[in-house]
């Protein structure tokens, strides 16, 4: 079969290999959407953290089950793919915290990915998804990052939240934050980006960011947003989100970016602030997610602006960032 790999940063090469064999607890699966995250072009670029050559890109995943092995995965589930492997016996995965196990691995960074027909997947990283579409089951991955953001805020209901950067993980946080019913409030600096979060998603008010952000906000909610949740990856961004948090308030970073993050001690201090790191998500987030979509509580399909056939990925994925409107490009499988 075809197989595609990012042999080095720039070079997308095709290869032929055999069909993989699933070993003990893995199933074979044949892919049927995989979404393009900021993380295979990054790879691409050579400016992904983490990131080892040559490597099949691909983790936002639609899967078909082709033979079942019993227990709860029957021929034909759907399924999405929880792409993190982690040790299970550190001290982050006795703390439920998987997320961040200290030898995490991902599918598409640190294991090959989803650039291929078909692949083996351990039985217990499939969910299956039920009667959800393809295209809403290989949004589920990102859609767990911004929900894992989410949780980690502890959102309350009719709290003021600014969300900081509205790509896909952004509005991914920004869907979640306002199915827990959050006042929200959305920023990004590029008008057409504001544009599709307030007025497409109907996710709040935008706001371009800047000097007069703080007051803008200030204004509009009657204080400062209690949770700042910065999606980013700028440190710029990040850097502002002390000084729009109202006292007592919560930063969550979502992005992230190489190097080191430096703020006002007194500031944080006075203000008393919680700052806190949100990375990946859990098995509970990616069922979550799925109870979710099966109940209409989240609308996510117009987030997919761009579609590509696999045969055509080596071609269209270096520039895709490039082109005008995006926000999700999904690669198919099956014939468009």
């Amino acid at each position: 079969m075809q197989t595609l790999v990012l042999s080095q940063p720039g070079t997308l090469l095709w290869s032929e290999v055999p069909e993989p064999v699933p070993g003990p607890g893995e199933v074979l699966v044949r892919v049927r959407r995989c979404g393009v995250c900021g993380t295979d072009i990054h790879a691409l670029a050579g400016r992904q953290p983490f990131f080892s050559y040559p490597r099949r890109l691909g983790h936002e995943l639609c899967v078909e089950v082709v033979a079942a092995t019993g227990g709860r995965l029957q021929t034909g589930d759907l399924c999405a793919v929880e792409p993190y492997y982690f040790c299970g016996h550190c001290p982050a995965c006795r703390a439920g915290k998987t997320n961040c196990c200290q030898q995490l691995r991902v599918l598409g960074v640190h294991l090959d990915g989803g650039h291929a027909p078909l692949i083996t997947v351990p039985a217990d990283k499939l969910h299956p998804a039920g009667a959800l579409q393809p295209d809403q089951i290989a949004l589920v991955e990102p859609l767990v990052i911004g929900a894992h953001g989410v949780e980690r805020a502890a959102l309350r209901a009719g709290e003021p939240v600014v969300i900081l950067g509205m790509g896909p993980i952004g509005l991914a946080a920004a869907i979640f934050a306002r199915a827990a019913g959050a006042r929200l409030a959305c920023v990004d600096p590029q008008a057409d980006r504001l544009a599709f979060a307030c007025e497409t998603m109907q996710l709040g008010t935008g706001f371009p960011p800047g000097e007069g952000l703080e007051p803008a906000l200030r204004h509009h909610f009657g204080q400062l947003p209690t949770v700042v949740i910065d999606a980013t990856g700028n440190p710029a961004s990040m850097r502002s989100s002390f000084h729009l948090a109202e006292h007592g308030g919560r930063i969550v970073f979502l992005g992230l970016f190489i190097g080191e993050l430096a703020f006002d001690d007194p500031h944080f201090h006075r203000r008393e602030l919680t700052m806190l790191a949100s990375r990946a998500g859990l098995t509970g987030t990616f069922q979550e997610v799925i109870r979710s979509l099966q109940a209409g509580r989240v609308e996510v399909m117009p987030l997919i602006t761009h579609r590509f056939g696999f045969a055509e990925t080596a071609e269209k994925l270096p520039g895709i960032h490039h082109q005008p409107g995006l926000v999700k490009a999904m690669i198919h499988f099956d014939p468009i």
